[in-house]
């Protein structure tokens, strides 16, 4: 009956939902486009099996990731999987048109993507008759009460893989625990991150046989030779020569926020007055506010380099504006020092594993709850240091380039951290493999 009052309520608010669309739209074309997919209604997806013994042939892993951050987070378990299950088909969802973009980047013809059916039962229906998949694997934390709900009721697996579940979200799903408790009592296993986040899922009523800790698998995160060769010529091209001649020194500041590209800016102000030569790579989490954050740049009167425009770094070039998809791996890997955004605003940060795992220190504000465990790692470790506002930001950058020690104290600090906490990968694909056979 209180599934019943829900699914009203998102009926109703479906033209909201569709308007909302329309206004993203207006800064990224793309939210325009195939909504037919969102209502399930999807042509051509899986061709019919052939027949030749081999146990997981014609069946269907469906894996969920709402954007960006959650498809990186899922690339290591699709490709495990692909590897382990070979004739079996790979679906992946997002709900973003940018998340839509990282899938063909990374996997290109090798899966299928659409668009993930809204959570209302018809669109469910056609969606799940159309793909019958025999499992479904979400990524981190995006629980729909229907989709359970549907899949439950033809039993396909529900798993949430490499779940977290901060204390706010946490106490959110409390308020509604009348749909949050039927819905985890139908989900089929919980993968934790973290024991707390396990602690967390369980005590909102998720039944403790469901549920399995291992470990974050963004520490898993793979720096093939390809990637490696692209940060190394993208290195160089930006270091140039400064001027002792050394090459200059590059400050990455990812996947930032309105309220914190000016907090960085400021920050930046102040370092080149005393390193004049450093270079800051800006990259804005949402594609949306790219020309909006080169405005920025420009009207406070710094000399500025679009990525997407393929202009080449001069010694004249104060910041280069990462205006470009699926790059920021290899951005990781060719800058000197990364600052982590979402965090300098409470939006709880953002991946703080990928500059780590090139050994480079990373830098982030007070706001880390999506990566709390991973923060304290690297914190007690010294891979990391909090900067509270962007006057300690700007200290802190200069601290680090000016002190060649103990800037590759916190190098090597974070590169531990990140290469001694593997293994998540693996207990996940093993828990997943009592499901697929």
């Amino acid at each position: 009956m209180l599934r019943t009052l829900y699914t009203l309520l998102l009926y109703l608010l479906t033209p909201v939902i569709l308007a909302r669309l329309l206004w993203r739209s207006r800064r990224s074309p793309a939210y325009a486009r195939r909504w037919r997919e969102r209502f399930g209604l999807i042509s051509g997806l899986v061709p019919d099996a052939c027949d030749d013994g081999k146990q997981t042939e014609g069946r269907v892993i469906w894996v969920h990731a709402v954007s960006v951050g959650e498809t990186l987070a899922a690339a290591p378990l699709v490709r495990a999987l692909q590897k382990k299950y070979p004739h079996a088909r790979m679906v992946i969802t997002t709900t973003t048109p940018t998340g839509s973009e990282q899938v063909r980047k990374l996997f290109g013809s090798s899966v299928h993507h659409v668009y993930a059916p809204y959570d209302l039962p018809d669109v469910l229906t056609r969606f799940l008759s159309r793909i019958k998949p025999s499992v479904l694997i979400i990524m981190e934390t995006e629980l729909w009460p229907n989709l359970i709900y549907k899949c439950h009721q033809l039993g396909v697996p529900v798993v949430v893989a490499n779940a977290r579940l901060s204390e706010k979200s946490a106490a959110g799903y409390k308020k509604i625990s009348w749909l949050a408790r039927p819905m985890l009592e139908r989900i089929s296993l919980v993968a934790g991150q973290t024991a707390a986040d396990g602690r967390r899922f369980t005590d909102l009523g998720l039944d403790k046989t469901k549920l399995t800790v291992t470990g974050n698998i963004k520490f898993d995160l793979q720096l093939d030779q390809q990637l490696r060769d692209k940060a190394a010529l993208l290195k160089s091209k930006w270091q140039g020569d400064g001027r002792d001649k050394k090459g200059r020194q590059v400050w990455l500041a990812a996947s930032t926020h309105r309220g914190e590209d000016e907090q960085v800016l400021d920050a930046f102000s102040k370092v080149v007055q005393v390193l004049p030569d450093v270079l800051l790579v800006l990259v804005p989490r949402h594609p949306e506010r790219f020309s909006e954050v080169g405005k920025l740049c420009v009207d406070r009167g710094f000399n500025l380099v679009r990525r997407s425009e393929g202009n080449s770094i001069t010694p004249a070039t104060q910041i280069l504006l990462g205006d470009s998809m699926g790059e920021l791996l290899s951005f990781c890997g060719a800058c000197d020092l990364a600052f982590i955004g979402g965090s300098l605003v409470p939006v709880g940060g953002h991946n703080l594993i990928e500059p780590a795992a090139w050994g480079v220190p990373v830098l982030a504000g007070p706001h880390l709850f999506n990566f709390g465990e991973v923060a304290t790692k690297l914190g007690e470790a010294g891979g990391m240091k909090i900067c509270e506002n962007a006057e300690q930001l700007a200290t802190t950058v200069i601290l680090l380039l000016e002190s060649p020690n103990e800037y590759q104290r916190m190098a090597d600090a974070a590169r531990t951290v990140a290469e001694s906490n593997r293994g998540a990968l693996d207990k996940l694909t093993n828990c997943l493999a009592q499901l697929l056979y």
